[in-house]
């Protein structure tokens, strides 16, 4: 079993989803859980693609995590 990392970002009409090993696999739902539905449909279409081509998969188990930084902020003098 491999495991891909999925990121969502929210847009007007719902969601945007993507793997982030796999940039390529993309797809948009109304709402979070139909957005996560097709992105699964849409990585086991582009397994059974890759496999049929003869292609390397990408690789999965990326690690995601959020660095905090202070951004000072820099006021425009008149």
């Amino acid at each position: 079993m491999i495991n891909y990392t999925a990121k969502y970002m929210k847009i007007d009409s719902g969601y945007v989803g993507q793997l982030v090993e796999w940039p390529e696999v993309v797809t948009e739902g109304r709402n979070i859980e139909e957005c996560r539905d097709m992105l699964r449909d849409a990585l086991k279409e582009m397994l059974l693609a890759y496999q049929q081509l003869g292609k390397e998969i990408p690789c999965g188990n990326a690690l995601i995590e959020q660095l905090p930084i202070e951004v000072e902020r820099v006021s425009k003098a008149s």
